[in-house]
């Protein structure tokens, strides 16, 4: 079980906790006069307190806010930055193929294990379905709790210097997670479900030549977390970063990567006393086989890791397969698929 899973329901209780102190902020200046007796200057001190602390919540407020618009604004240049690439590569593709004279699967299944490996130098726009998720754990004795989210990750790389086989590029593949249902447990068998953003993560990876690699794939870099999560329940509120690592393999017809990173605690915002420091990685292992007439089989499932949990609930190891198809919707190649996966080590709570 994740650790916005494990985590208590802060959000109703912020909402309802910034509404007083906003009413109580309200209280006339006169009223915060220097009292000569104990009573009525504890009651002004009390008020003063309660402005005070209105109004440094309303800055972390603020500042997060503010953080979202941005990554918001990143994102969507992102999004209209490949649309408006996408024509000129499917017109470089369509002209590649007349000259060469190659059948149409073909092409596609090359684009099939170019997607398979992440440091390619194909830009590319990756939504993943995760639905439904089944939770289950020591927190709820009933049936599982159902979720579901979608992972937005658009995979941009950039040439630095040289070209062809000899080119070197830095690739930023920024990782969106939106949830459309988390549920989050208030006690033992009392959850209610959170919905919005989570915290988004933006690896920023040098990747090493063809011309040097060989068929190894290599590369790395940091990777950063931002406290972009719209409600405490599905983010730390904190700033992280720490290293990511791309080892991998390429042969005719299969793709194997290693893609490991970790995360530490940086600065806060808004944090809680409640939310440990970030201490977690992850580890992202892929196997994809190429078939014929651009189908795919194979599985890519992230194990992670959180250090700062109590024992029996640090790993969750999922294990998976998946199959895919490579098709043509207009001028774009759209990569699809479809697959399962089973944690077969998960978190006791």
């Amino acid at each position: 079980m994740s650790e916005e899973y494990r985590r208590g329901p802060h959000t109703v209780y912020d909402i309802q906790y910034h509404f007083v102190w906003v009413g109580f902020s309200i209280v006339p200046r006169t009223m915060m006069c220097t009292c000569n007796n104990l009573p009525r200057g504890c009651f002004c001190y009390f008020i003063k307190y309660l402005k005070e602390r209105t109004n440094n919540e309303m800055k972390v407020k603020l500042k997060k806010f503010q953080l979202r618009m941005v990554l918001a604004g990143l994102c969507a240049a992102a999004i209209m930055f490949c649309f408006a690439t996408s024509n000129v590569l499917a017109e470089e593709a369509a002209q590649s193929k007349e000259a060469a004279g190659a059948p149409e699967h073909k092409d596609l299944g090359a684009v099939g294990a170019k997607l398979a490996n992440p440091l390619s130098s194909l830009w590319s726009l990756s939504m993943n379905f995760e639905m439904p998720k089944f939770y289950d754990g020591d927190l709820n004795t009933g049936d599982s709790k159902v979720g579901a989210n979608m992972v937005f990750q658009p995979v941009l790389p950039m040439p630095l210097y040289g070209e062809g086989a000899g080119e070197w590029r830095m690739i930023t593949r920024p990782v969106v997670p939106i949830i459309f249902s988390q549920p989050v447990p208030r006690g033992s068998d009392d959850f209610y479900n959170k919905s919005g953003i989570g915290d988004i993560q933006l690896p920023a990876l040098l990747s090493v030549p063809d011309k040097y690699a060989g068929k190894w794939i290599l590369g790395g870099g940091p990777i950063f977390m931002f406290p972009s999560a719209t409600t405490d329940a599905l983010g730390a509120d904190q700033w992280a970063m720490g290293p990511a690592v791309v080892v991998g393999y390429k042969a005719k017809n299969w793709t194997a990567v290693l893609f490991p990173n970790y995360f530490w605690k940086i600065g806060s915002s808004g944090q809680d006393d409640a939310t440990t420091d970030i201490n977690q990685g992850t580890l992202l292992y892929s196997f994809t086989y190429k078939l014929p007439d651009a189908w795919q089989v194979g599985m890519n499932p992230t194990i992670t890791y959180n250090h700062q949990a109590s024992s029996g609930n640090k790993w969750n190891v999922p294990v998976g397969l998946f199959v895919g198809k490579t098709i043509k919707f207009g001028k774009l190649p759209v990569n699809i698929k479809a697959g399962l996966e089973y944690s077969v080590v998960s978190e006791d709570d």
